[in-house]
């Protein structure tokens, strides 16, 4: 698992706009990805096929790839919309990505596709599976169907987990560390350097940031909105 070995101690960047949003043009994601790349990130976190393929072949770093779709649902809470099916599988192994992120809750997949199908396929075809997930029963079912990473990326957007609060979920990331077998990432809610240092305190394998380097729009609200 060199792949897993080259995120441990790393801060990894999700570069991701939605297509409503102005970045999310091709050109303007690919200079987002140079831009932290050149910052120091370790790996990038892409949804979606063209720009998985971007980051493989512009990068020599861990490529994680996920789907979802072009507009959020209102009911996003209640859903499994990050790479739901095995069909958004297979557009990111033929991508490239190196490591391929799903909704690993327990919740009702569409098409009644099956979650243990999901990472039996990305097993099949020697990509490594990271399910994102928003407790520590999620955590512990996906490790026991062969996910090969957790990420709390889901804490806080689930129905199953709703106010975890303003700032990273530590506790779930403390559990997860606790009781499973599995490198655990933090993701979600990063806003403070010192939030990544605490991370690797409570033995993170890896940290995730996204919205704090990446979303303008967000990193703005911020400041007019305090």
């Amino acid at each position: 698992m060199d792949m897993i070995n080259r995120l441990k101690g790393k801060v990894v960047v999700s570069v991701q706009a939605m297509p409503s949003e102005p970045l999310y043009l091709e050109k303007c994601m690919v200079a987002m990805m140079k831009s932290v790349i050149k910052g120091g990130a370790g790996a990038l976190r892409v949804a979606g096929a063209r720009d998985v393929k971007n980051a493989k072949h512009l990068f020599d770093v861990p490529v994680i790839g996920l789907t979802k779709p072009d507009v959020i649902p209102a009911n996003w809470q209640e859903i499994v919309y990050i790479t739901p099916t095995i069909n958004e599988v297979i557009e990111l192994v033929q991508a490239g990505a190196d490591i391929i992120a799903f909704d690993g809750t327990m919740r009702e997949r569409p098409n009644g596709e099956k979650l243990e199908n999901i990472i039996k396929y990305i097993k099949i075809h020697k990509r490594i599976s990271m399910a994102d997930i928003s407790t520590l029963e999620e955590g512990q079912n996906a490790e026991k169907l062969g996910a090969n990473i957790l990420s709390t990326t889901l804490s806080g957007y689930t129905q199953f987990s709703q106010n975890r609060g303003d700032g990273p979920d530590f506790e779930l990331l403390k559990q997860l560390v606790e009781n499973t077998n599995l490198p655990v990432v933090l993701e979600g809610r990063i806003w403070e350097p010192e939030q990544v240092d605490k991370a690797f305190e409570l033995g993170a394998h890896c940290v995730v940031i996204g919205s704090a380097i990446t979303r303008p729009q967000l990193i703005t609200k911020r400041f007019v909105q305090r």
